[in-house]
């Protein structure tokens, strides 16, 4: 049977437990999902509030604070939240794009240096993050070594080395201005030999066509940056452990065997979803959930992918915290039954930002002042 455009896109959102919020706690939520974007610290719990029944953010902060999550620089070389089991297999698949990102950047390479030398600091930095230390601090470390150039290292490093980012505080655990922790000694390898860099791409494969799929190779190397090789290898290992599905292009896809698509009619309802939510990164070209003419107002030539309103499945806005509580802009007319639901979404998150960062994502205020092509715009107080 060939699956309709609609259909994918429930299945992403059933994966993903935007048709339903799950009885979950948060770690196996965050397992469940694969990954969090987390290039905002407040976003992997907005992700999770609008996935996860009765969501305590405490019960992240905890989950956090004891590394029972751990955020990473992971796919597509930005910050992820991730279970600390599955942080070791992603890094080894995603080590190579890593690497290289950052060790044959001009950034690095004007320096002078050599891939040898970033790597030799590894085994000393391993001790000297024994415990949280801030970007200032690594600096000056390396300086003794590097000099000049101290910075450039560190900016290699902690994106490709064993590094975990430290919680700093509320109100999302984590500020913009970093602190770092070296990965748990019997998961923080240098380095990932062959072999375990090709467990690292299955197993990452598997979890990710678990939360997203089904889905095309192309889809996947959207979502990580891995080559197209490296994802050929991985399919031809997998064998049977996925399905081929036909959609509603010419591209096959991929799925796990046990995995299920809802019914075309099945009802989505209306969500807030966070800035850079995964649900909308996880596809090649616009995604599942993104019209077409609404991408360039949602993902912005900068990367920033603003924070968006989901009607029946699919972005019909975006939204911010505004004046004391929520505004949501529609980018064509909505119907009662939508704005009804939108409204009572947007006065729980409300609720749960008036006690934790009544003005999240402020710092992107300039997207609104810019403007938008809006049909409707509503305020909902907290």
């Amino acid at each position: 049977m060939r699956l309709t455009a609609r259909r994918l896109a429930l299945a992403t959102l059933d994966r993903q437990f935007l048709l339903e919020r799950r009885h979950l706690d948060v770690v196996e939520a965050v397992r469940r999902v694969c990954a969090l974007q987390a290039q905002s610290p407040a976003s992997p719990y907005l992700a999770l509030w609008n996935r996860v029944r009765d969501f305590a953010p405490d019960d992240l902060d905890a989950a956090f604070a004891d590394r029972r999550i751990v955020k990473a620089t992971l796919m597509r070389i930005t910050l992820h939240a991730v279970h600390a089991d599955d942080w070791a297999p992603f890094r080894a698949a995603m080590l190579s794009t890593l690497r290289g990102a950052r060790l044959h950047d001009r950034r690095f390479t004007a320096t002078g240096l050599t891939p040898a030398d970033a790597d030799a600091l590894l085994p000393e930095l391993a001790g000297f993050l024994a415990r949280p230390r801030t970007g200032a601090e690594m600096e000056e470390e390396i300086t003794a070594r590097f000099g000049e150039h101290a910075q450039r290292v560190w900016w290699a490093l902690r994106t490709y080395g064993p590094v975990h980012h430290a919680p700093t505080g509320g109100p999302w655990s984590f500020r913009q201005r970093n602190a770092y922790l070296a990965a748990p000694a019997d998961s923080a390898a240098f380095d990932a030999d062959p072999q375990e860099a090709a467990a690292g791409v299955r197993q990452l494969l598997l979890a990710y066509l678990r939360a997203f799929g089904p889905a095309s190779a192309r889809d996947f190397a959207r979502f990580t940056l891995l080559t197209s090789p490296v994802i050929t290898q991985a399919v031809h290992e997998l064998g049977d452990r996925l399905v081929r599905v036909a959609g509603p292009g010419r591209t096959p896809l991929l799925d796990v065997p046990d995995a299920t698509v809802p019914a075309e009619d099945t009802p989505a309802p209306p969500r807030l979803l966070p800035m850079w939510d995964s649900a909308l990164l996880a596809h090649a070209g616009p995604g599942r959930l993104v019209p077409e003419e609404y991408r360039p107002l949602v993902a912005r030539r900068n990367g920033d992918t603003l924070p968006c309103l989901l009607v029946d499945g699919q972005v019909a806005g975006v939204w911010r915290a505004h004046d004391g509580g929520l505004e949501l802009t529609a980018f064509h007319r909505l119907g009662r039954v939508a704005w009804r639901g939108l409204t009572e979404e947007a006065e729980r998150l409300a609720a749960l930002l008036t006690a934790r960062d009544p003005a999240v994502y402020g710092y992107y205020g300039h997207w609104w002042t810019k403007g938008f092509p809006s049909a409707e715009i509503r305020t909902v107080k907290a």
